[in-house]
């Protein structure tokens, strides 16, 4: 409501409505028009991508992604565009790039589980099990009380997505 001026704002906003809420439709329109705003907002590119991802829009996320990184590829929160990256790869079959970036997410910060689920998923779907199943327990050493259905719920995670990174979590060993 105070911010409509204020691309960071916005799209702080729009991240909130799409991750608490699910309301993707309005969370969208929050992006666009902080980018409307200032079409070099790194903040709006990398939490939109990563929203955008979540919400199986494989192409738009991971041209968000690829924007957000060009306009500040060294800033902190650029391990959101990897999980776009990730996550876009994933849903388009393209399991090498989708490794590619999940591991530059788990190198972006070490501790966060979600980066490292993505990167088992990948491996999974390439056939590299037993290194998926390394990434796995790492996972749970970092969430012991991951599930699948647990993440795929709380993200509001679309069937196109949600179906076929708990198969690859599941070959990974990860709960379902």
């Amino acid at each position: 409501a105070y911010g409509r001026d204020d691309a960071t704002a916005g799209a702080l906003g729009g991240f909130v409505i799409s991750m608490i809420e699910h309301d993707r439709a309005t969370a969208f329109e929050a992006f666009e028009q902080a980018l409307a705003i200032s079409p070099s907002s790194s903040f709006a590119l990398f939490f939109g991508s990563t929203e955008l991802a979540y919400a199986g829009e494989a192409e738009r996320a991971i041209d968000w992604a690829e924007r957000a990184l060009r306009i500040s590829p060294f800033d902190r929160l650029n391990y959101a565009s990897y999980h776009a990256l990730a996550i876009g790869h994933f849903l388009r079959g393209r399991y090498d790039e989708a490794a590619h970036a999940a591991r530059r997410a788990v190198q972006s910060i070490p501790s966060l589980s979600v980066s490292r689920s993505l990167l088992a998923a990948a491996l999974a779907k390439l056939g590299r099990i037993e290194e998926a199943k390394a990434v796995a327990l790492q996972v749970l050493a970092l969430e012991p009380t991951f599930s699948a259905a647990r993440f795929c719920a709380a993200l509001g995670l679309p069937t196109a997505l949600a179906e076929p990174i708990t198969g690859a979590w599941s070959a990974a060993g990860l709960p379902p």
